[in-house]
């Protein structure tokens, strides 16, 4: 054989190889850019007050916000809440299961919070006497100690949708005024509806508070949707679950009512991150 012929032979025996290595090429760019991706920390860049705030951080990452651990998902989402009040910026340190540690500085958005005057509600649940004050003390301690709950369930990161139509009669962080007399802050979403309507759950989740007769709230129905986001149902004249249910989004949970301190028949649905009110309109929004 000449040598032409031998340089021929040894580039047809090299062909399987050079064709093997050609097509890796686009595998090996994916993966890389899959570990890449793997590797980012994403949070929006600015968040109005009262917002729900979801993240993506690499799976099995740690991450710390507001002097809590918060817990993630399997595929690395995060969830925390903006109270009423907070200016930020917001800091959240993630650190990845590597060691490398990123930290993400968020802008808060100040809403304007107008006052709401709510006159011809009962005088002692504006100004309980001293035996009421304990029992309200004592009721809303219980309703403090099921917000705690920190499950692993993801129920949260669905879209969810409004318990009833109806017109909306009160919005979340109002400043209110009780018989001219200042309260706190609305926390969260009133909507107007007649005795017995229907209320569904705006999310999947479990019950973890059902109450008939609390002295502000009257019927209280408090569903957990995980990581420590719940929804609560205030003034319920009927509660149709008990703690431990699951239910399923759109489920009807309870029905319209004007019980505890309410000067006619609504819904309150408020939303909160353990003990961070959240407005349930922005968690619609998110959609």
């Amino acid at each position: 054989m000449n040598a032409a012929g031998a340089v021929l032979v040894g580039l047809l025996s090299a062909l399987p190889w050079a064709l093997a290595l050609a097509q890796a090429a686009p595998a090996v760019a994916a993966a890389d850019s899959a570990a890449t991706a793997d590797l980012r920390v994403v949070f929006p860049e600015r968040v109005r007050q009262g917002a729900l705030v979801l993240g993506k951080v690499p799976a099995g990452s740690r991450v710390e916000y507001g002097g809590r651990v918060l817990r993630s998902t399997g595929y690395g989402t995060v969830a925390f809440g903006v109270g009423r009040n907070e200016t930020g910026p917001l800091l959240v340190a993630v650190t990845r299961p590597d060691g490398s540690r990123t930290d993400a500085r968020i802008a808060v958005d100040p809403r304007d919070w107008p006052e709401q005057r709510i006159d011809g509600v009962p005088p002692a649940t504006v100004d309980p006497p001293p035996a009421i004050a304990e029992r309200i003390r004592r009721e809303q301690a219980r309703v403090a100690e099921a917000r705690n709950r920190d499950d692993a369930r993801a129920d949260f990161a669905r879209p969810f949708i409004q318990p009833l139509e109806g017109r909306v009669s009160g919005r979340f962080g109002r400043a209110r005024v009780y018989n001219g007399k200042p309260g706190s802050p609305h926390s969260g979403m009133d909507i107007a509806a007649p005795t017995g309507t229907p209320v569904k759950a705006p999310a999947a989740g479990i019950v973890t508070f059902a109450d008939p007769d609390l002295y502000l709230t009257g019927g209280t129905l408090l569903i957990d949707h995980g990581h420590g986001i719940s929804s609560n149902f205030l003034h319920l004249s009927r509660i149709d679950v008990r703690p431990g249910d699951r239910v399923e989004q759109g489920q009807t949970v309870a029905a319209v009512g004007s019980t505890g301190r309410s000067t006619g028949p609504h819904l309150h649905w408020g939303m909160s991150w353990f003990d961070v009110r959240i407005d349930p309109q922005l968690v619609l929004e998110r959609r």
